[in-house]
């Protein structure tokens, strides 16, 4: 099989370069990172010496593909101005340490309707993002949906909320992050041959295949349609082997990160099991 851009989320705790050095450690050539604590509102500005050592450690590592992941605590769906103007500030914040960093793009949940349609929260969504895009215009990092579990009143778990994201923003800097475990708990049936093929065929209607950009592989401890984002480790969870053989095979120029649990050097066991699939 075709070699395979695989890695994990790695930590950021103690600088920005220490996350290269766990990705050297686990021998992984993609990874997704904070690009700073993503439980609060801080909108950091890199030093120049934050960036080189980054960009230094990255240069001489093996590590060819790296991400970033927003922080939770934004939502461009929100009804409340206050809250909207900071998720706009806190996304614009997040292209530009990317981009200063190199990262090529940042993962982002899109956001919640709290209580109103799925077409008001979608405009207010797309809203911020063409804001954003304006505002970074210079910037080359790109955007990357999320497609969620539904958790809540989470937009983003049918393909079609991403579709009218990207139709209505119509920017290509504008991309797609799937998740595996978010896929199945929404209820699209990744577990057998069938149900996988109906999901992408969906995905490509809806969304378009060229927009695929990242991918988070994580099993699942919630069923099919469960509306549950609890992520389970490779092969232990709802999802089962023949789903995670399937993306390897599908999508190996795609950058694939694991989101799991790491007690246990449970890292280097979920890659350990990926890698033996594809043998």
């Amino acid at each position: 099989m075709k070699a395979q851009l695989l890695g994990v989320h790695c930590s950021i705790a103690g600088g920005l370069e220490k996350a290269i050095e766990e990705a050297d450690a686990l021998g992984i050539d993609a990874m997704q990172i904070f690009t700073q604590n993503q439980r609060q509102w801080v909108n950091k500005v890199l030093s120049d010496e934050a960036i080189q050592s980054f960009k230094s450690a990255w240069k001489k590592s093996g590590v060819k593909r790296i991400f970033s992941h927003c922080s939770y605590l934004l939502n461009l769906g929100s009804a409340d101005p206050a809250l909207f103007s900071k998720s706009v500030d806190a996304l614009e914040g997040e292209v530009r340490r990317c981009h200063a960093l190199g990262l090529s793009g940042c993962v982002l949940h899109p956001g919640a309707a709290q209580g109103r349609t799925d077409e008001v929260a979608l405009t207010r969504i797309a809203e911020g993002l063409q804001e954003v895009l304006q505002r970074t215009a210079a910037c080359r990092t790109h955007i990357l949906i999320e497609n969620t579990a539904g958790q809540g009143t989470s937009m983003g778990y049918q393909f079609r909320h991403l579709g009218t994201l990207l139709k209505t923003v119509r920017s290509n800097r504008l991309g797609v992050c799937f998740d595996t475990c978010h896929a199945f708990a929404a209820g699209y049936d990744l577990r057998d041959a069938k149900g996988f093929q109906a999901c992408w065929k969906e995905f490509d209607q809806e969304v378009g295949m060229e927009r695929l950009e990242a991918i988070h592989l994580n099993d699942s401890k919630g069923g099919l349609g469960s509306r549950l984002d609890r992520h389970e480790h490779i092969g232990r969870g709802e999802l089962g082997r023949d789903c995670f053989l399937r993306m390897l095979e599908k999508f190996p120029d795609v950058p694939k990160v694991l989101e799991t649990d790491k007690e246990d050097d449970m890292d280097r066991k979920n890659l350990e099991y990926l890698r033996k699939l594809i043998q």
